[in-house]
């Protein structure tokens, strides 16, 4: 347990962060998993649709350092092929 006020005050504003760090990557994976989720019951406007807002979020998760960059590159790189495939 922090025993300074300066400490006390660091490990609340890390809890803070935390949890809203938590959430924008929970809200991402979540769209993540309905873009997959559409691919694979061949429905290929519901896919697009997903992807569009995936797109968003994972960007968003980029700029605010949530994910690498080259990560969110990587996962939209991969999420639009998938969604390309359904046709």
């Amino acid at each position: 347990m922090p025993n300074t006020a300066s400490a006390k005050k660091r490990l609340r504003q890390n809890d803070k962060r935390r949890t809203h760090n938590r959430a924008g990557k929970s809200n991402m994976r979540t769209q993540i998993r309905r873009v997959r989720e559409a691919v694979e019951a061949g429905n290929s406007d519901l896919a697009q649709a997903e992807y569009i807002v995936a797109q968003k979020k994972i960007d968003r998760a980029a700029s605010k350092n949530l994910i690498h960059r080259n990560a969110a590159a990587r996962t939209k790189s991969r999420l639009v092929a998938m969604v390309k495939s359904v046709g």
